[in-house]
């Protein structure tokens, strides 16, 4: 039976993904800051435990807590959206801290296991902005983005190894509460910039009109699995109706 560590499994594409690998018959390893019962179904084949990505111990006692792990799925992140002036470096470092930082920081540490054993996979979700410029979203993009050049790169060392690095990259997903988590951080750091309202009331317009191009987190589940178990999988996999337009050949 295969193992895979999930992170960010508390709501959203996460919690889909551990609920995808266990209806699949493997031994899931569902991570989240804070752990709550109930949220996936109960099976001898899951463990939840503690994690947060931008702390070394807790990395390590998770990695030693999980014992032998076949696919990591680095998902946990942390949204934004606002003007760079908008933007207090605080944040900006904070957004790379969980989105870029965390991800090297897990892999880093579950990669000893990996290389001795010749076997092992990586895939990290980023995000189809990365795709296209996108208002607003300059600073979250960027810490997106690093992740995307850092895995293509890490992938050609990992071959050395046999071991294989993919991209997972969503496009907008209405059914998670990402949106709703990252506009309660906007609002605590104090808004938007008053000279961007009418940028900010263009681009919010945009979001309230309907779309059937939008991807649903049974859309991100499918990708991570075909990365996890294709061992022809490209590198990058777009998730979601909206990702798969976005990107190149389409």
């Amino acid at each position: 039976m295969k193992t895979v560590m999930i992170t960010g499994c508390s709501s959203g594409f996460g919690l889909e993904i551990a609920r995808y690998f266990l209806d699949r018959d493997w031994s899931v390893i569902a991570t989240m800051r804070t752990p709550r019962d109930g949220i996936l179904p109960p099976s001898d084949r899951l463990r939840i435990l503690p994690l947060d990505v931008t702390d070394a111990a807790s990395i390590a006692a998770a990695i030693e807590a999980a014992g032998p792990v076949d696919v990591l799925v680095n998902n946990a992140g942390i949204g934004w959206l606002n003007a760079l002036e908008g933007t207090p470096m605080q944040v900006a470092r904070e957004l790379f801290e969980t989105n870029t930082f965390g991800t090297m920081a897990m892999i880093q540490a579950i990669l000893p296991q990996f290389r001795q054993r010749r076997s092992g996979i990586i895939v990290n979700v980023t995000s189809s902005v990365t795709l296209k410029p996108l208002l607003l979203l300059s600073a979250y993009t960027a810490s997106k983005a690093a992740v995307n050049a850092f895995t293509e790169s890490l992938a050609l060392e990992l071959a050395a190894f046999d071991l294989r690095a993919h991209l997972v990259l969503p496009g907008r997903a209405p059914d998670t509460s990402f949106a709703t988590t990252a506009r309660g951080r906007i609002t605590g750091e104090g808004g938007f910039p008053e000279p961007y309202d009418d940028l900010v009331q263009a681009v919010m317009a945009r979001f309230q009109q309907p779309d059937d191009a939008i991807t649903t987190s049974l859309d991100v589940a499918e990708a991570v699995w075909r990365a996890a178990t294709d061992a022809n999988a490209p590198m990058r996999i777009p998730a979601g109706a909206d990702a798969v337009a976005l990107s190149p050949g389409a």
